[in-house]
């Protein structure tokens, strides 16, 4: 239930807590989901042009089957970056005959390499596995960035879609106003990584056994892409390198309360007011950090509806202090920054601006009607 607000109340901390949360329900009911109506329309338009396109890159090579399919409305496999980005993962199939190695050697990735020198003609993936053993992450998405590329000459979209060039990655630019990137990736699940094992942390009862299980359940993926921690060192073997994604276990963490509505209501003020250059900001840090919030805050009771107002600030407290040190960890795997090659210069001004933004919302919820 809405919490009612009624400006005539005493003006101690209760009505200002109030105003807030309704400024911000305001906000949310207005601004975030025009917002998410917005992306869902922009979403079918894209899925359909890359659905399209993988049918034809299935007609080549079988191996490659898409897995972009709808259900309950939403796109499996899709990931909103911002209101004009997405990314569509490519699950393939048959990991089977590889061991999952992740020693920390490289933050945020880990390898699959043959259990058996003997089963390499057994693979689905034979040509792209090194002489070392590994299933290497690049020469799939060479071979498949080969494909994507013949398909969109071929696909009956080929006059509003085409390749973004210069890039390892998979890239679609589509009628000059959306890109979508597509990732092969494998689902693991019912293993967890080593890198993950720290989660979660024994001295915080957030979020509790049965979740904690429902998300390591959830599995991971990993994903054929360049892996940021690496830029600008990567050997062959850090090519062939895949790249942990959390995204399913993620979802599931931010089940309950208010927390998917704070998410929502951060993922509006960045795409408004924090889309700056350099990119330092994404909706990957807003979500990251309203689960470092979760482990602050880990009662229920913290996240009422009459507590968002207070969520949200110590989100953005946190967001300023993350900018400022120029660090943030990744939730699950803290050893890898998700600030890790953004230019110093860019961090320093969303910090500013987020605490302009920060003290506007606080000193004067009223704002958020133009914000």
């Amino acid at each position: 239930m809405t919490p009612v607000y009624n400006p005539d109340l005493c003006p101690n901390m209760i009505a200002a807590q109030a105003k807030l949360v309704y400024h911000l329900n305001k906000y949310y009911n207005e601004k975030c989901q025009s917002r998410k109506a917005a992306i869902s329309k922009t979403i079918r338009e894209v899925c359909k042009v890359v659905s399209d396109v993988l049918k034809e890159v299935e007609v080549q090579e079988p191996r490659f089957i898409s897995s972009l399919s709808e259900m309950d409305n939403r796109f499996e496999g899709l990931e909103v970056i911002s209101p004009t980005e997405f990314e569509v993962v490519l699950y393939l199939n048959q990991m089977g005959v590889f061991n999952f190695v992740d020693d920390g050697s490289l933050p945020g990735c880990a390898v699959l390499k043959l259990s058996d020198g003997r089963k390499r003609s057994m693979s689905l993936w034979v040509e792209f596995i090194t002489a070392s053993g590994y299933l290497s992450a690049r020469k799939i998405r060479s071979r498949f960035q080969t494909l994507v590329a013949q398909a969109v000459d071929k696909c009956s979209y080929r006059d509003v879609v085409k390749m973004v060039a210069d890039t390892s990655e998979v890239k679609l630019r589509i009628r000059d106003r959306y890109v979508v990137q597509i990732t092969p990736a494998f689902k693991c699940t019912g293993i967890w990584p080593r890198s993950a094992a720290h989660w979660p942390l024994p001295h915080i009862p957030w979020p509790g056994p049965n979740r904690v299980a429902e998300v390591k359940a959830e599995g991971f993926n990993l994903l054929s892409k360049e892996c940021y921690s690496l830029n600008g060192k990567q050997s062959s073997a850090e090519s062939d390198a895949w790249v942990l994604q959390f995204a399913e276990a993620e979802n599931r963490l931010l089940l309950g309360g208010c927390r998917k509505k704070c998410l929502s209501v951060l993922k509006a003020l960045r795409d408004r007011h924090l889309e700056l250059p350099g990119q330092p900001l994404n909706n990957y840090h807003m979500k990251t950090l309203v689960s470092y919030e979760c482990e602050k805050h880990p009662r229920e009771s913290d996240w009422d509806e009459n507590c968002l107002g207070d969520r949200l600030n110590g989100i953005l407290l946190q967001l300023i202090s993350c900018l400022q040190c120029r660090r943030c960890p990744h939730y699950f795997l803290p050893n890898l920054d998700l600030f890790q090659g953004k230019p110093h210069s860019a961090l320093e001004n969303a910090a500013k601006q987020t605490w302009r933004l920060a003290r506007e919302i606080l000193t004067n919820p009223k704002s958020l009607e133009k914000l």
